[in-house]
């Protein structure tokens, strides 16, 4: 597992262990008291370096390479899963997966940017950062939702809105925004969930939800610690800085009140134990459909529509 430079302390007490342990298999004597004493100091590690991450940090972690992604999941929560293809204008976008399927028993729309794991998937799906088709898809997904009454789940993780000349010409602005009036105009419970990185207009037109959660690592801004540093001290070494003025860390957006929970993750973060960080988010997203069903629409739209009205308001 790729170690972060805040982690190197706790990937070499962990490297210790191992070769203890191998010496065990090879050798005849025990040391099981020696491990036992270099596990307590390592899990005592990782609770104190995870407590007090700061906001840089907890950039890293929510960029890791070995994070979950949005088809890890799907494949971990979504059963019957049917990817659909095109938004019907131009064509198909591989940044933002679209599709039906069931969440515990329960017809779902899901859909979310997937980042890709390797180089070959990357570049696939153009590193999670969707042009105006995959919104435009979005929204196709959406009015389904409202046709056929089914709740739709969202995953958020892009760094944000593809910002080529191509995207540009398409009406990548239009397309955002007619994403975030369809979340607002939709007509059944919509949940939205930071898995990594929520970037921009790319993150919000798919997370203008009924509720709004965060996992416990990941970011949320409105622009990318670099692009701010670049703007404001024309570097982008100021991006630490950046970080820290942007509040967007899941604790921060708690607090500012514009997101509804806070999803824990496994100590060390979502990459040290994928699956149990997909139990958390299902476990999350179970509660938060059972506040909204069963709905009304009318009564849903208002109320969604007031609660983005009433942020930022004193």
């Amino acid at each position: 597992m790729a170690a972060l430079d805040f982690e190197k302390p706790i990937t070499e007490l962990e490297g210790k262990i191992a070769e203890l342990r191998n010496m065990t298999s090879s050798k005849d004597f025990s040391i099981a008291e020696e491990i036992n004493r270099l596990e307590s100091k390592a899990e005592k590690l990782k609770v104190s370096t995870y407590n007090k991450l700061t906001p840089a940090q907890k950039i890293l972690v929510a960029r890791h390479s070995e994070r979950p992604h949005f088809l890890d999941y799907v494949k971990g929560m979504i059963t019957d899963f049917t990817p659909l293809a095109g938004d019907r204008q131009f064509g198909e976008d591989n940044a933002l997966v679209g599709g039906l399927g069931r969440f515990q028993g329960q017809s779902v729309v899901v859909m979310g940017q997937e980042k890709g794991h390797d180089t070959e998937t990357r570049i696939h799906h153009n590193f999670g950062m969707a042009k105006p088709e995959g919104y435009r898809k979005a929204i196709r997904l959406m009015e389904m939702a409202s046709q056929f009454q089914l709740p739709v789940l969202s995953f958020i993780d892009t760094a944000g809105a593809y910002p080529g000349v191509e995207a540009e010409a398409r009406g990548q602005a239009e397309a955002i925004a007619q994403s975030i009036d369809s979340c607002l105009r939709l007509r059944t419970p919509m949940i939205s969930v930071v898995i990594g990185e929520g970037g921009s207009g790319g993150a919000i037109a798919i997370a203008t939800a009924d509720r709004v959660y965060m996992m416990e690592h990941s970011i949320y801004s409105v622009i990318s610690p670099e692009g701010c540093a670049s703007i404001l001290w024309r570097s982008a070494q100021q991006a630490e800085e950046a970080a820290t003025a942007l509040k967007l860390t899941a604790q921060d957006l708690k607090n500012l009140k514009l997101i509804d929970a806070i999803i824990p993750e496994p100590l060390g973060g979502a990459h040290r134990d994928p699956s149990e960080a997909i139990s958390s988010v299902a476990t999350q997203i179970e509660k938060g459909l059972s506040e909204l069903s069963p709905w009304d629409s009318e009564r849903l739209i208002k109320r969604r529509q007031q609660k983005y009205l009433a942020m930022g308001r004193v």
